[in-house]
């Protein structure tokens, strides 16, 4: 799990089901926290085999996941609260260097990496390139 960096999700597959992918979505990661363009965000942790994404913004859960390189994209394979399983193909962002940080409010958390930045509240995640 890299420690920080910024990703557009290039396909998802659910239970098993084909690759698709129906909208932009922009992963964020700086330091243990992240947050995702779909509408949450937290802390992650890991236990030696997997990433616990731990949602304390927006929509509610708690996903489980492991990773692994395939090229420049990063493979993630992973478990939702209902116990439905999920593969995602993730590639990285150009303009992720530089600053990174997050931020947290009474009902919003914001990421910031490099030129990316994602702001999720209780409503929904939006993604901005600055």
């Amino acid at each position: 799990m890299p420690g920080h960096g910024a990703w557009l999700r290039r396909g998802i597959s659910r239970d098993g089901g084909p690759l698709v992918e129906d909208r932009e979505v922009v992963w964020l990661q700086a330091g243990p926290y992240y947050a995702d363009s779909r509408g949450f965000a937290g802390t992650t942790s890991f236990d030696g085999a997997g990433v616990h994404f731990h949602h304390l913004t927006g929509e509610p859960g708690e996903d489980t996941g492991t990773f692994r390189w395939d090229g420049a994209n990063l493979v993630e394979r992973g478990t939702n609260p209902d116990g439905g399983t999920f593969l995602e193909i993730w590639t990285p962002l150009p303009a992720a260097g530089g600053p990174c940080g997050s931020w947290s409010g009474p009902d919003h958390h914001v990421v910031r990496v490099g030129r990316h930045v994602v702001h999720v509240d209780a409503r929904a995640g939006s993604y901005w390139r600055l």
